[in-house]
Protein backbone atom coordinates (compact mmCIF):
# COMPACT_ATOMS: atom_id res chain seq x y z
CA UNK A 1 0.00 0.00 0.00
CA UNK A 2 1.34 3.43 -0.99
CA UNK A 3 1.37 5.96 1.84
CA UNK A 4 1.67 9.56 0.66
CA UNK A 5 3.11 12.25 2.89
CA UNK A 6 0.77 15.12 3.70
CA UNK A 7 0.41 18.28 5.76
CA UNK A 8 -2.79 19.92 7.06
CA UNK A 9 -3.07 23.64 7.88
CA UNK A 10 -5.21 25.33 10.54
CA UNK A 11 -7.99 26.03 8.01
CA UNK A 12 -8.10 22.42 6.87
CA UNK A 13 -6.18 22.70 3.61
CA UNK A 14 -4.40 19.44 2.85
CA UNK A 15 -1.12 19.30 0.95
CA UNK A 16 -0.23 15.83 -0.34
CA UNK A 17 3.12 14.91 -1.86
CA UNK A 18 2.10 13.02 -4.99
CA UNK A 19 5.58 12.31 -6.36
CA UNK A 20 9.07 12.53 -4.89
CA UNK A 21 12.57 11.65 -6.06
CA UNK A 22 13.30 13.22 -9.45
CA UNK A 23 11.09 16.20 -8.71
CA UNK A 24 8.39 16.60 -6.09
CA UNK A 25 4.77 17.10 -7.12
CA UNK A 26 2.14 18.32 -4.67
CA UNK A 27 -1.66 18.44 -4.54
CA UNK A 28 -3.43 21.11 -2.50
CA UNK A 29 -7.03 20.28 -1.63
CA UNK A 30 -9.77 22.06 0.30
CA UNK A 31 -12.18 19.14 0.17
CA UNK A 32 -13.81 20.17 -3.09
CA UNK A 33 -11.30 21.93 -5.28
CA UNK A 34 -7.76 20.82 -6.12
CA UNK A 35 -4.57 22.56 -7.15
CA UNK A 36 -1.66 20.55 -8.55
CA UNK A 37 1.78 22.08 -8.12
CA UNK A 38 4.23 21.04 -10.86
CA UNK A 39 4.16 17.78 -12.86
CA UNK A 40 7.67 16.21 -12.85
CA UNK A 41 9.30 14.69 -15.96
CA UNK A 42 7.48 13.05 -18.86
CA UNK A 43 8.67 9.51 -18.04
CA UNK A 44 6.77 9.69 -14.73
CA UNK A 45 3.43 10.52 -16.34
CA UNK A 46 1.96 7.05 -15.71
CA UNK A 47 3.06 7.12 -12.08
CA UNK A 48 1.58 10.59 -11.64
CA UNK A 49 -1.76 9.40 -13.04
CA UNK A 50 -1.81 6.35 -10.77
CA UNK A 51 -1.12 8.45 -7.69
CA UNK A 52 -3.97 10.81 -8.58
CA UNK A 53 -6.26 7.83 -9.13
CA UNK A 54 -5.19 6.43 -5.74
CA UNK A 55 -6.52 9.63 -4.18
CA UNK A 56 -9.68 9.42 -6.31
CA UNK A 57 -8.95 12.80 -7.89
CA UNK A 58 -11.54 13.53 -10.58
CA UNK A 59 -10.93 17.25 -11.00
CA UNK A 60 -7.89 19.52 -10.90
CA UNK A 61 -8.99 23.14 -11.00
CA UNK A 62 -5.54 24.70 -11.32
CA UNK A 63 -2.07 23.58 -12.21
CA UNK A 64 0.54 25.92 -10.73
CA UNK A 65 3.94 25.71 -12.38
CA UNK A 66 6.61 27.07 -10.05
CA UNK A 67 8.70 27.60 -13.21
CA UNK A 68 8.99 26.22 -16.73
CA UNK A 69 11.90 23.77 -16.41
CA UNK A 70 11.25 20.35 -17.95
CA UNK A 71 11.25 18.52 -14.59
CA UNK A 72 8.36 20.72 -13.45
CA UNK A 73 6.35 21.38 -16.63
CA UNK A 74 6.82 18.30 -18.86
CA UNK A 75 3.35 16.88 -18.13
CA UNK A 76 1.50 20.20 -18.00
CA UNK A 77 -0.34 19.76 -21.30
CA UNK A 78 -1.38 16.20 -20.38
CA UNK A 79 -2.84 17.44 -17.09
CA UNK A 80 -4.61 20.27 -18.89
CA UNK A 81 -6.19 17.94 -21.43
CA UNK A 82 -7.11 15.15 -19.00
CA UNK A 83 -8.67 17.34 -16.30
CA UNK A 84 -9.58 20.51 -18.23
CA UNK A 85 -7.25 22.32 -15.85
CA UNK A 86 -6.33 26.01 -15.87
CA UNK A 87 -2.55 26.33 -16.07
CA UNK A 88 -0.85 29.17 -14.17
CA UNK A 89 2.69 30.40 -14.74
CA UNK A 90 4.57 33.63 -14.11
CA UNK A 91 4.30 35.94 -17.12
CA UNK A 92 8.02 36.01 -18.01
CA UNK A 93 8.00 32.24 -18.58
CA UNK A 94 4.78 31.84 -20.52
CA UNK A 95 6.60 31.80 -23.85
CA UNK A 96 9.04 29.11 -22.68
CA UNK A 97 6.09 26.95 -21.66
CA UNK A 98 4.21 27.46 -24.92
CA UNK A 99 7.34 26.52 -26.89
CA UNK A 100 8.36 23.61 -24.67
CA UNK A 101 11.74 25.25 -24.06
CA UNK A 102 13.97 24.90 -21.03
CA UNK A 103 15.78 27.87 -19.50
CA UNK A 104 19.45 27.09 -18.97
CA UNK A 105 20.38 28.16 -15.42
CA UNK A 106 23.81 28.99 -14.07
CA UNK A 107 25.68 26.81 -11.62
CA UNK A 108 25.93 28.20 -8.10
CA UNK A 109 28.95 26.06 -7.08
CA UNK A 110 32.29 25.38 -8.75
CA UNK A 111 31.14 21.89 -9.75
CA UNK A 112 27.75 22.88 -11.17
CA UNK A 113 29.26 25.87 -13.00
CA UNK A 114 31.58 23.46 -14.80
CA UNK A 115 28.66 21.23 -15.77
CA UNK A 116 26.75 24.16 -17.26
CA UNK A 117 29.78 25.65 -19.00
CA UNK A 118 30.95 22.36 -20.54
CA UNK A 119 27.72 20.48 -21.18
CA UNK A 120 24.83 22.91 -20.78
CA UNK A 121 24.45 24.27 -24.31
CA UNK A 122 25.24 20.88 -25.86
CA UNK A 123 22.53 19.09 -23.90
CA UNK A 124 19.84 21.77 -23.59
CA UNK A 125 17.90 20.29 -26.54
CA UNK A 126 17.40 17.07 -24.52
CA UNK A 127 15.40 19.00 -21.95
CA UNK A 128 12.65 20.18 -24.27
CA UNK A 129 9.15 19.11 -23.29
CA UNK A 130 5.63 19.04 -24.70
CA UNK A 131 4.44 22.64 -25.18
CA UNK A 132 1.50 23.91 -23.15
CA UNK A 133 -0.48 27.12 -23.39
CA UNK A 134 -0.94 28.86 -20.05
CA UNK A 135 -4.41 30.08 -19.09
CA UNK A 136 -3.23 32.58 -16.48
CA UNK A 137 0.07 34.44 -16.53
CA UNK A 138 0.63 36.37 -13.35
CA UNK A 139 3.11 39.07 -12.36
CA UNK A 140 4.14 39.63 -8.73
CA UNK A 141 1.06 38.38 -6.83
CA UNK A 142 -2.08 36.37 -7.46
CA UNK A 143 -4.83 35.61 -4.95
CA UNK A 144 -6.51 32.26 -5.57
CA UNK A 145 -9.86 33.46 -4.18
CA UNK A 146 -11.83 30.79 -6.04
CA UNK A 147 -9.98 28.17 -4.01
CA UNK A 148 -10.48 29.88 -0.67
CA UNK A 149 -8.99 32.41 1.68
CA UNK A 150 -5.28 32.58 2.50
CA UNK A 151 -3.99 30.83 -0.63
CA UNK A 152 -1.94 32.99 -2.95
CA UNK A 153 1.05 33.06 -5.30
CA UNK A 154 4.07 35.33 -5.07
CA UNK A 155 6.89 35.93 -7.50
CA UNK A 156 10.14 34.53 -6.04
CA UNK A 157 12.68 34.96 -8.85
CA UNK A 158 16.28 33.80 -8.81
CA UNK A 159 16.37 30.14 -9.72
CA UNK A 160 14.64 31.32 -12.88
CA UNK A 161 13.43 34.83 -13.59
CA UNK A 162 9.80 33.72 -13.33
CA UNK A 163 9.93 31.36 -10.34
CA UNK A 164 6.85 31.44 -8.10
CA UNK A 165 5.90 30.13 -4.66
CA UNK A 166 2.47 29.12 -3.36
CA UNK A 167 1.61 30.35 0.15
CA UNK A 168 -0.99 28.30 2.03
CA UNK A 169 -2.69 29.70 5.15
CA UNK A 170 0.43 31.75 5.89
CA UNK A 171 1.82 28.50 7.32
CA UNK A 172 3.32 26.52 4.46
CA UNK A 173 5.12 27.72 1.33
CA UNK A 174 5.59 25.45 -1.67
CA UNK A 175 8.70 27.03 -3.16
CA UNK A 176 9.74 25.06 -6.25
CA UNK A 177 13.50 25.41 -6.75
CA UNK A 178 13.82 28.70 -4.86
CA UNK A 179 15.52 26.54 -2.24
CA UNK A 180 16.70 22.94 -1.83
CA UNK A 181 15.84 20.36 0.84
CA UNK A 182 18.67 17.92 0.19
CA UNK A 183 21.43 19.14 2.52
CA UNK A 184 20.98 19.54 6.28
CA UNK A 185 23.48 22.41 6.41
CA UNK A 186 22.06 24.56 3.60
CA UNK A 187 18.93 25.28 1.55
CA UNK A 188 21.00 26.76 -1.29
CA UNK A 189 20.21 25.19 -4.72
CA UNK A 190 23.02 24.06 -7.06
CA UNK A 191 21.58 26.01 -10.00
CA UNK A 192 20.13 29.52 -10.35
CA UNK A 193 19.90 32.18 -13.04
CA UNK A 194 20.59 34.88 -10.45
CA UNK A 195 21.65 33.64 -7.02
CA UNK A 196 21.55 37.08 -5.38
CA UNK A 197 17.98 37.61 -6.57
CA UNK A 198 17.13 34.14 -5.26
CA UNK A 199 18.49 34.99 -1.80
CA UNK A 200 16.39 38.16 -1.77
CA UNK A 201 13.40 35.97 -2.60
CA UNK A 202 14.11 33.98 0.56
CA UNK A 203 13.72 37.28 2.40
CA UNK A 204 10.33 37.76 0.73
CA UNK A 205 9.28 34.28 1.82
CA UNK A 206 10.45 34.96 5.36
CA UNK A 207 8.24 38.06 5.43
CA UNK A 208 5.28 35.66 5.53
CA UNK A 209 4.49 33.77 8.72
CA UNK A 210 5.24 30.42 7.09
CA UNK A 211 7.06 27.96 9.32
CA UNK A 212 7.55 25.26 6.67
CA UNK A 213 9.06 25.67 3.20
CA UNK A 214 8.58 22.70 0.87
CA UNK A 215 10.91 22.54 -2.15
CA UNK A 216 10.77 20.51 -5.34
CA UNK A 217 13.90 18.55 -4.48
CA UNK A 218 14.42 16.92 -1.11
CA UNK A 219 12.48 17.38 2.12
CA UNK A 220 10.79 20.37 3.72
CA UNK A 221 12.83 23.06 5.48
CA UNK A 222 11.82 24.64 8.76
CA UNK A 223 11.85 28.40 9.23
CA UNK A 224 14.99 28.46 11.36
CA UNK A 225 17.03 26.66 8.68
CA UNK A 226 15.91 29.13 6.00
CA UNK A 227 16.47 32.13 8.29
CA UNK A 228 19.97 30.91 9.19
CA UNK A 229 21.04 30.45 5.57
CA UNK A 230 19.43 33.74 4.57
CA UNK A 231 21.22 35.67 7.34
CA UNK A 232 24.57 34.20 6.33
CA UNK A 233 24.22 34.92 2.63
CA UNK A 234 22.43 38.28 2.66
CA UNK A 235 25.39 39.82 4.51
CA UNK A 236 27.56 39.18 1.46
CA UNK A 237 25.04 40.98 -0.75
CA UNK A 238 24.13 43.79 1.63
CA UNK A 239 27.11 44.43 3.98
CA UNK A 240 26.20 46.02 7.30
CA UNK A 241 26.95 49.75 7.34
CA UNK A 242 29.25 50.34 10.34
CA UNK A 243 29.15 54.13 10.11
Amino acid sequence: MTILKNWTTKSGYVITQILSGRSNVFLLSNGGKNILIDTSVSRLWNKLQKRLELLNIKNIDYLVLTHSHFDHAANANRIKEKFNTKVIIQSTEGEYLSNGENILPNGTTFFTRQIVNVLGKRLIHLFRHEPCQADLMIDSYYDLKEFGEHVYLIHTPGHTIGSMSLIVDDEIAIVGDAMFGVFKWSVFPPYAEDKELMIRSWGKLLETNCYRFIPSHGSSNNRSAVQRDYNKRIRKIEPVNKD
